[in-house]
């Protein structure tokens, strides 16, 4: 018997389309691995039951902006945490005779959101009564040429404007409080599963003219992603026809929708209108916005990593750099998308650290149990 070694012959050497397709399967693998991490964990947060808010034994009227979509959503958002927050609550919205059902309810507390189209003379009554009324502004400070004839005739004033504080204060108004709004959990969560979404970029908003601007010159690099933008107006641009259906024009999503867009999206823009557009905007005094908008916030309670224009009042909310990052000019929003996009660990974390931080302190139960503790102490 012969024993000699005899040493295998060496493979032979892979030809250039086998290494194509084995890196693809080694990509493959990664992706899914990173997708998987992060949905994972993002699932394990999500899992986590919201702390506990007192409850006030009080009755609330709460009077919805009568506007329909896209304030439903946030009618429902302040709604659903005040049944959890409150003793009863009954609801209306402001094309009703609140005279009347506040006789037959007798509620504590009169709250309304937006309150545009609310006759002034009800609420007047309503003081006269004795019952507390209060008033969460949608809109600051892009309408402020309205919120100016109403923010008087109510007990509290609640803006989501920092800038809008002192200025309804020099009108007169002695509570007024900085309260922007938050995320709604029941509708804007993160996909824990495989997402029907898949995209590198996202920006769901209407196309205001200061979008239009930002965006035109950039266009084409930020297309060459697998980029969607989403959202009414879009027809304003001119090259939106060459993009086809990946900028849809003319659709209001809903807000499980959106979530799943943003969901599905490595990386979503979030640029905020303009306080200065003469075509929709109601500012005549020309009050700068420094306040997150609420897209800040549903963006980040729906687990993906947040690209936001610079406000000055943004690191009052997450850590600029840790939980979400910002661009001062379309040159370093592209820069940091190209860097996002190749740096999966420190985009997966950011994304994280912000899903988190908004589970924690920016949710509408957070939000409407600091509104009552201002109105009840």
């Amino acid at each position: 018997m012969n024993n000699e070694f005899i040493m295998p012959a060496p493979p032979l050497p892979r030809t250039p389309a086998e290494e194509e397709k084995l890196r693809g399967r080694l990509t493959g693998f990664k992706t899914g691995y990173d997708e998987g991490y992060l949905r994972g964990r993002l699932a394990i947060l999500d899992g986590r039951p919201e702390e506990p808010q007192p409850v006030h034994n009080i009755h609330v009227m709460y009077v919805a902006s009568g506007k329909g979509y896209p304030y439903s959503p946030l009618d429902e958002a302040v709604l659903s945490s005040l049944q959890r927050l409150t003793a009863q609550v009954t609801v209306t919205d402001v094309r009703q005779n609140l005279v009347e059902l506040a006789a037959a309810q007798r509620p504590d507390l009169v709250l309304v959101l937006d309150g545009m189209d609310l006759p002034l003379e009800q609420v007047a009554v309503l003081r006269g009564q004795g019952i507390r009324t209060a008033i969460w502004l949608t809109d600051d400070p892009y309408y402020t040429d309205f919120t100016i004839k109403i923010v008087n005739h109510y007990d509290y004033v609640f803006t989501l404007e920092r800038n809008c504080v002192e200025f309804y204060r020099g009108l007169g108004c002695s509570e007024v409080h900085y309260l922007p709004f938050a995320a709604h959990r029941e509708h804007y969560r993160p996909t824990t599963g495989r997402s029907p979404i898949s995209r590198d970029v996202s920006f769901i908003g209407s196309a205001y003219w200061n979008r239009i601007n930002f965006f035109r010159d950039i266009m084409p690099e930020l297309m060459s992603y697998n980029t969607v933008i989403n959202g009414i107006w879009w027809d304003r641009l001119p090259e939106a026809p060459l993009y086809g259906d990946r900028i849809e024009i003319g659709k209001w999503m809903s807000p499980q929708e959106t979530a799943v867009a943003y969901s599905g999206s490595k990386v979503v823009i979030n640029l905020h209108r303009s306080h200065i557009d003469e075509a929709v905007n109601n500012n005549t005094l020309i009050i700068p916005a420094v306040s997150p908008n609420p897209r800040t916030f549903e963006i980040a309670a729906s687990g993906t990593l947040q690209l936001c224009d610079a406000r000055e009042d943004m690191g009052s909310f997450y850590k600029v750099g840790e939980e979400i990052d910002t661009f001062s000019s379309p040159r370093e929003m592209m820069d940091k998308i190209q860097y996002y996009l190749t740096h999966e660990e420190e985009r997966r974390e950011m994304a994280l650290r912000a899903f988190e931080r908004t589970l924690k302190d920016h949710t509408y139960s957070k939000r409407l149990t600091q509104m009552l503790g201002i109105i009840y102490g």
